[in-house]
């Protein structure tokens, strides 16, 4: 708290508290103004932090003072977390234990900046800030205006964008919610859109349906025709995707995924789109990192909008960005249109707090270090492929080109949903995911593995071939309880391995022991 580090120097005739930055804050006692208590201070000591175990740091013992907040009969005592709320105070350190001792390989996944913590917990998540810069519905946003024309700024040079043909709304909430804004501002309800199939490694936002529900929202309010995968080389099928759209006429084509390890064709897609009067978007949530870093093929000299999520490769706070092309697209003023989807089409007030920790996030994409580390992360994605190739695993498209790789497990007779359960009872996080031709969701054949997290925490080449040592001795325990079990059903598998009498809990007990020896050699960082 910002008054902690700062003294309340009384004026002799009004009393009135002045803040003077690098003093210390009153011990104890109470500020008034023209004689009305306005708080109170009461010492006490910070909470103990176990910072030697994630950080290096020695547990705080400092004591820091706590206000009293609050006019007459009305005063409450401002106490940090661990006072306030002892419960989440408890989660919290729960789930931070989680992360430093977990292998975290969920590829959508990573660990941001202790600056851009800093920015998300600050006072910029007081203020409400309906509309734009110099167009705000409340007073008060001077300052607001001025971060948020500093995060457009820094998100257009973060990718190369010149201010005069791009803009950027950073006002989005989040990935899924930055997709719908933009079908919100350039499609009619019914309007025809393409995107990736999800079973085939696409987005549930980018339209996905089965033959029984319409699961998608964006499914709900518009027509939804997939393109999918050549299921022999596990690459985009182009060219079923070009007779497709010659038929079907879309009005938008989405490239992007959740699960695809390739680059997309762009020339190919923008060929398309134009032969059927389409917009073409690019969600590029998983990749936005790698985009920044021109590590990856870039969407922006292709698209006429481009969508992301800021936390994954971005290694942002939780929010999202839509670029757009300023001059008008198929008789469409984007700019006009998208930031009128945003507010007051699909949200609110923006948070605030997000955009001061997007726009840090953004200054650093531009450094050295940055573009070093996504590619790294490609690197480190690659010989984790290498590694698990040589293992016998069979990787779809054969291999990676960005941050991720989709492992078919069919071959060997199990799925992602098994092989997920016993990895995570060893700390090692990933996702099961559905691959081409599955015929369930909820029991998918294949497991989704990502680089960004660990990369970010240090792991080198070396360290993601171990990874790929360790995930098959997962895999081999699945296979073995998988044959044990009386049942044939998930539900039966997760009842055995679950149970105090699981015979194969020593197994698993000694695979974690080894991750975890390996994880709490990297630091967590911002924490």
């Amino acid at each position: 708290m910002e008054a902690c580090s700062r003294a309340a120097v009384m004026h002799s005739s009004l009393q009135q508290p002045v803040w003077v930055k690098g003093s210390a804050f009153p011990l104890k006692g109470e500020v008034k103004l023209n004689g009305v208590k306005l708080w109170s201070v009461k010492p006490c000591k910070a909470s103990q932090l176990e910072g030697s175990l994630v950080s290096g740091r020695p547990p705080s013992s400092v004591s820091v003072p706590i206000p009293e907040m609050g006019g007459v009969g009305n005063n409450f005592v401002d106490y940090g977390l661990g006072e306030a709320d002892p419960e989440v105070r408890g989660i919290i350190d729960k789930e931070k234990e989680r992360q430093f001792r977990s292998l975290e390989l969920i590829a959508s996944e990573n660990f941001t900046s202790r600056a851009v913590m800093e920015a998300v917990g600050s006072c910029l998540t007081n203020k409400y800030s309906e509309g734009l810069p110099g167009k705000r519905y409340y007073g008060g946003n001077e300052y607001i205006d001025e971060l948020e024309i500093l995060c457009q700024e820094r998100a257009l040079a973060a990718f190369n964008l010149d201010g005069k043909q791009w803009g950027v709304n950073v006002q989005p909430l989040s990935g899924s919610p930055a997709n719908f804004e933009v079908y919100t501002a350039v499609l009619n309800p019914h309007d025809r859109i393409m995107g990736l199939d999800l079973p085939h490694g696409g987005h549930l936002s980018h339209g996905f349906m089965t033959p029984k529900r319409r699961v998608s929202g964006t499914s709900i309010y518009f027509e939804s025709m997939p393109y999918r995968l050549d299921e022999s080389s596990g690459l985009v099928d182009y060219d079923m995707l070009e007779k497709t759209a010659t038929l079907f006429r879309p009005k938008l084509i989405i490239a992007g995924a959740s699960a695809y390890p390739r680059d997309f064709d762009y020339p190919r897609m923008r060929k398309i789109a134009d032969a059927v009067g389409a917009f073409l978007m690019m969600d590029m949530a998983h990749i936005s990192g790698l985009v920044a870093a021109s590590v990856v093929a870039n969407p922006f000299e292709y698209c006429d909008i481009v969508t992301t999520t800021t936390h994954k490769s971005l290694r942002g706070p939780r929010g999202g960005m839509i670029f757009f092309k300023k001059d008008p697209v198929l008789g469409v003023d984007l700019e006009s249109a998208i930031n009128n989807a945003v507010f007051p089409g699909l949200q609110g007030g923006p948070h605030n707090h997000t955009i001061g920790g997007l726009a840090v996030c953004l200054k650093h994409a531009k450094s050295p270090d940055f573009k070093a580390y996504q590619n790294k992360v490609v690197s480190n994605c690659r010989a984790l492929a290498s590694r698990l190739m040589e293992l016998g695993y069979k990787l779809v498209s054969g291999g990676t080109d960005n941050h991720l790789v989709l492992v078919d497990l069919r071959p060997l007779g199990t799925d992602g949903a098994r092989v997920e359960k016993i990895l995570d009872m060893a700390s090692i996080t990933l996702n099961k995911n559905s691959v081409a031709g599955d015929k369930s969701a909820l029991v998918p054949g294949g497991i989704r593995i990502g680089s960004p997290a660990m990369t970010t925490r240090g792991f080198s080449e070396k360290e993601f071939v171990t990874v790929a040592d360790l995930i098959n001795e997962g895999v081999q325990i699945t296979l073995e309880a998988k044959s044990l079990v009386s049942g044939s059903k998930l539900q039966d598998f997760m009842k055995f391995v679950t149970s105090p009498e699981f015979p194969l809990i020593d197994k698993v007990l000694h695979l974690q022991r080894r991750v975890e020896a390996l994880t709490i050699q990297y630091p967590l960082p911002g924490l």
